[in-house]
């Protein structure tokens, strides 16, 4: 009766998420290739790791960011 209306329900990575349907609660995942596939355990656990390696990585730019700010910069 009505078609997919998907939103997403997790955000990943910048280029991988998740989104469920809101008329038939169908979840889907963005693939390696950058398409949509049907959200298996396997792409569920894949996005779970690659969740946490994302999250690191962007605490150890923070801390090397904030390093660099602590620096005395000397000009002529």
């Amino acid at each position: 009766m009505f078609g997919h209306n998907y939103h997403v329900t997790r955000h990943v990575t910048y280029h991988v998420k998740e989104y469920t349907c809101k008329n038939c609660k169908k979840e889907l995942t963005t693939s390696g290739n950058g398409h949509l596939v049907e959200l298996t355990p396997k792409f569920k656990e894949i996005n779970d790791v690659l969740e946490r390696i994302h999250r690191k990585r962007i605490q150890k730019q923070v801390k090397e960011n904030a390093s660099v700010d602590n620096l005395l910069v000397f000009s002529h």
